[in-house]
């Protein structure tokens, strides 16, 4: 299983983030695209690009509202004439990056949509106008400008026959998103913690909805979010993993309905969360919305403990056909102290059990 970590766009820090991060033998580094919190994701992974040569760049996640298909698909693949094969794009329905414009996620037809669409452009095939009708429909029809001629389709007309093809996840928790992603991804990345329990329901759920379309039930791959702090004390490991825990703990709720396999206990600990989150205290560990988690809550939905406790739920995870992992340690308004200690302890004892030639 490949491990991933997680970070910021931050332009002016990524190169010695991705320097290290290949260093300490990490197989791959994902980015957030936020725009209105941290910077460009695109210029933040072609800094990264040039600063490392094996590691495995990609959002996690971009959204299909505030990039047009064919946008992403140019950074994208400009990125990997830089970086080879090395290049996923990640897509999600949209969380931060909507809520500061005053929106909601994207649909989940449009969000499929968008995924047809992009993979199309990846693949360097033309899109037909009529299959677009994103960003791009606020502007009048080419055919006012009364010119001589026009394109017929749309295309990355620059892109060359022998260049690599950037692959396409999807970070999923309900049934409706897996089911989409199932049809039209490379890969799904489950947000459903990591509980093996609902991580096999996930799975199951994809599998079902290939085989409805017609498709190959086993034609997919499977990639998961692990909220994940190694530390010796657990209480600091739970306090450490608490800002981020609520971010992607909240994906099960964010509708008002738990999604996926949850006990009672589970399900009041979302609903709690769902009621106390505040945006603008997002990914934060000395938010209100992280003192609705309870120790039960984060042993089961996140990692926590020692070397040898999270290897052990690792390799579980791995076991039930996970072959990426994206790890989300430690946010804002943590001890950076303990923090510091807990990304040494998951070098030294985590990622070497992880590593290619393990």
């Amino acid at each position: 299983m490949k491990l991933w970590c997680l970070t910021t766009s931050s332009p002016r820090g990524l190169a010695r983030r991705a320097e290290q991060a290949e260093q300490a033998g990490w197989a791959g580094l994902g980015v957030t695209d936020s725009q209105n919190l941290a910077g460009d994701a695109w210029i933040a992974l072609g800094v990264a690009a040039l600063a490392t040569e094996r590691l495995e760049l990609g959002t996690s996640v971009t959204n299909p509202v505030t990039r047009h298909p064919a946008v992403t698909a140019a950074a994208a693949h400009s990125l990997a004439v830089l970086a080879g094969d090395r290049v996923t794009i990640g897509i999600g329905r949209g969380d931060s990056s909507l809520a500061h414009l005053g929106r909601a996620p994207a649909s989940v037809a449009m969000t499929e949509r968008y995924v047809q669409v992009l993979r199309r452009y990846l693949r360097g095939e033309p899109v037909a106008f009529e299959a677009l009708g994103f960003s791009e429909a606020t502007a009048p029809d080419v055919s006012t400008l009364g010119l001589a001629d026009t394109p017929s389709a749309s295309r990355l007309v620059w892109r060359a026959e022998d260049d690599p093809i950037v692959s396409v996840e999807v970070a999923a928790t309900g049934p409706k998103v897996i089911a989409a992603a199932a049809r039209s991804a490379d890969r799904i990345v489950f947000a459903l913690g990591a509980d093996e329990e609902r991580i096999a329901w996930g799975m199951e759920t994809a599998k079902k909805a290939r085989a409805e379309a017609g498709l190959d039930a086993d034609g997919i791959e499977f990639a998961a979010y692990l909220n994940l702090m190694c530390h010796p004390d657990l209480e600091k490991a739970r306090a450490l993993v608490a800002g981020g825990l609520t971010t992607f703990a909240r994906f099960s709720i964010m509708h008002g309905r738990v999604q996926g396999p949850a006990d009672e206990g589970m399900r009041g600990v979302m609903e709690n969360l769902h009621s106390a989150y505040d945006m603008k205290q997002h990914t934060r560990a000395d938010s209100n919305q992280a003192q609705t988690l309870t120790p039960e809550f984060i042993d089961r939905y996140a990692i926590v403990g020692d070397e040898e406790t999270c290897v052990a739920r690792l390799r579980a995870i791995e076991a039930l056909g996970i072959s990426k992992a994206i790890l989300i340690g430690a946010t804002s308004g943590v001890d950076v102290a303990e923090a510091r200690r807990a990304g040494a302890f998951l070098a030294q004892g985590v990622l070497p059990a992880f590593a290619p030639s393990a």
